[in-house]
């Protein structure tokens, strides 16, 4: 099971603006080139944003309408932002109504602390109702909060909420030694490794660090699409050794990086379809 942890759409510019994604005005994010992209793996998941903070919104109804048309490829998360004073009523409908499995917030593009009293009643009810959270960060926004996106601060939310499963994506970028921390306290914490294989080096010595500190079983595959594909994702990360050959930097195991490629994210996170038993046969006996 390969499972895209991190992707998003969109039909138009106007839907993020004010996010500044860089490129996200010449990228191609519709449901098509989303599809297209998704070939590679069996699920994906699309996540929602919003952010009062910044004025930009993907809507969940947008998110659910297109998962909905494509139900046996696709996931989806709400966007959610713990500001609004309706996020919980909005919550409670990404999940009744529309269907999502799972919650997106990014504390540093929405400008709360990751602890704060609003966004500590979310998680609750997340746990609640068995939820999952991933945590975005978007760090080279202008308008981001850094010290909001500090994996750090999810130390106390995973405490407070030991059954809560929460997704760091990115690693925590550039706080990754503090995610490597945190995965390996919290049973229910996890990353995503979105957006660094971008950078190998960078992807190399985290991978490497999440090796040797025994907590690489901890990390999920993600591609950020549209900013990179699943199968270059895919493709850099089985190459990733190629940075130690002919050094005396030590390799990480393939079956580890094949581990993170074929790791059952949905089934980790608690949100895996649940197939119904089979009808139990009827056996006549002969009189």
């Amino acid at each position: 099971m390969i499972v895209d942890c991190h992707t998003q759409i969109w039909d138009s510019s106007a839907q993020v603006r004010h996010l500044n994604l860089g490129s996200s005005n010449e990228l191609r994010a519709d449901a098509a080139w989303h599809l297209a992209a998704s070939e590679p793996v069996d699920r994906s998941i699309v996540l929602g944003f919003k952010s009062r903070y910044l004025e930009a919104e993907i809507s969940n109804t947008f998110v659910a309408d297109y998962v909905r048309r494509h139900s046996t490829k696709l996931v989806g998360f709400a966007g959610i932002d713990p500001t609004d004073p309706n996020c919980l009523t909005e919550l409670a409908q990404a999940q009744e109504v529309l269907k999502l499995k799972g919650i997106t917030l990014s504390p540093g593009l929405q400008d709360f602390h990751p602890c704060d009293t609003r966004a500590m009643r979310v998680y609750d009810e997340c746990a609640q109702r068995r939820m999952p959270v991933l945590f975005q960060q978007n760090n080279r926004n202008p308008a981001s909060r850094l010290e909001y996106a500090r994996p750090i601060h999810l130390d106390e939310v995973a405490t407070d909420f030991p059954d809560l499963r929460i997704v760091i994506a990115h690693a925590g970028y550039p706080w990754i030694d503090e995610t490597i921390v945190m995965l390996g306290k919290h049973r229910y914490v996890y990353a995503e490794i979105s957006g660094l294989l971008s950078q190998p080096w960078i992807a190399y010595n985290a991978l490497l660090s999440a090796y040797q500190y025994g907590v690489i079983d901890r990390l999920l595959f993600g591609s950020d699409f549209p900013f990179r594909s699943p199968a270059s994702c895919i493709e850099t990360l089985y190459s990733i050794n190629q940075i130690s050959h002919g050094t005396n930097l030590p390799a990480i195991p393939r079956e580890n990086l094949r581990g993170i490629v074929e790791r059952d994210a949905l089934a980790l996170l608690g949100i895996a379809e649940r197939r119904p038993a089979p009808a139990a046969s009827t056996v006549v006996e002969d009189e």
